[in-house]
């Protein structure tokens, strides 16, 4: 008898796990908000300043999106973050101020365990980068950029709707610098962004 109670119990939770498995699955019409911490890595040689060196410095922030499964693993999703300060420098110029940069990306992502019952979700996407600049230097302004970019990243569910969030992105970013309107240089950038935090799904 106490076999058969150890059986059962074992059955019971099985289906337990079995269904609250299943219940994590990645189908289409979900939709998720994201929230967490990024680092972005600039790297160097970021540009020209009357044709002295630019280097654009990394920065960290928070950062937050929005997104929707069109199908089971083909999903839409609207990312963005607070404004992120850059410092400045020049080679011979050294520090000469900071700049914010403002990221929105539109991205469509692909899930290979779409569809499947498996607690860890992982995704690659790819799509459109829109950057604004603010807060440059007295006379200075740097326009808007419009490019590429690529992430991949990885949701593990805590609860059904819980999930822990980690990303890698890479974007294309290039504008021009202006200086009392007039062109002296460019700032040419391609960010490697890091981030984690949280996911919560619908």
């Amino acid at each position: 008898m106490s076999n058969m109670k150890l059986i059962s119990a074992a059955v019971i939770t099985a289906g337990f796990a079995l269904a609250s498995q299943a219940a994590l699955a990645y189908n289409a019409g979900d939709i998720f908000v994201r929230g967490g911490v990024a680092q972005t890595d600039t790297g160097s040689g970021n540009g020209n300043v009357d044709g002295d060196s630019l280097n654009v410095q990394s920065a960290r922030g928070f950062t937050f999106g929005a997104g929707y499964l069109v199908t089971d693993k083909v999903g839409l999703e609207l990312n963005s973050s607070e404004k992120f300060e850059h410092d400045l420098n020049t080679a011979s110029a050294g520090d000469i101020g900071s700049v914010d940069r403002l990221p929105i990306n539109l991205l469509v992502n692909y899930y290979p365990m779409g569809g499947l019952d498996s607690r860890v979700q992982p995704y690659v996407g790819a799509g459109l980068n829109y950057t604004r600049f603010s807060g440059e230097p007295a006379d200075v302004s740097i326009d808007e950029s419009y490019g590429i970019i690529g992430q991949a990243g990885v949701d593990l569910a805590v609860t059904q709707n819980v999930m822990l969030n980690g990303y890698v992105s890479y974007a294309d970013v290039s504008a021009d610098i202006n200086a009392n309107g007039v062109g002296v240089g460019e700032v040419d950038m391609n960010p490697v962004t890091i981030g984690g935090g949280v996911t919560y799904r619908f």
